[in-house]
């Protein structure tokens, strides 16, 4: 196969329409747009989403819901994760990204370390939030639950 031997597939490339070219090419005189009228002239139509006056669907269709800009949205991990580490390591939210434990939340605040599962090893964890029972599990096991 050779460079000059493409050619696309069947029926994917059709010619450009040549409109007012004569009664012949079936879109003489009118160029296919029929007589006067709103679609018949330069600039004619109506926007997208225009229903003749009534009352669009858009606007029917009744808003629920709210965005809260204020709300802090934090990468969360359970302490079940947390076991996967050696004894008197310190956690941080950049080592758990080094690991691939953990995906940074875009415009986050932190990390918080929720209480699932159950912790052996006695570790020393930074974070900007713990669950109740996340730092009581933590402490329980002999480490320390640091907010930072």
């Amino acid at each position: 196969m050779r460079l000059g031997n493409l050619s696309p597939a069947e029926g994917a490339v059709t010619s450009k329409k040549r409109l007012g070219r004569g009664i012949g090419s079936g879109l003489g005189k009118t160029s296919g747009k029929g007589h006067k009228g709103q679609w018949a002239r330069s600039g004619g139509g109506v926007r997208p989403g225009f229903e003749g006056g009534q009352m669009p669907l858009i606007r029917r269709i009744p808003k629920r819901g709210f965005n809260n800009y204020f709300r802090k949205e934090y990468s969360v991990i359970n302490i079940s994760v947390l076991e996967n580490f050696d004894a008197g390591t310190t956690v941080t939210l950049s080592l758990l990204i080094e690991k691939g434990l953990i995906k940074l939340v875009k415009n986050g605040v932190g990390l918080k370390v929720l209480g699932n599962g159950t912790l052996s090893k006695a570790l020393t964890v930074k974070a900007n939030a713990f669950s109740a029972s996340a730092k009581e599990a933590i402490e329980k096991a002999g480490g320390t639950a640091e907010q930072i």
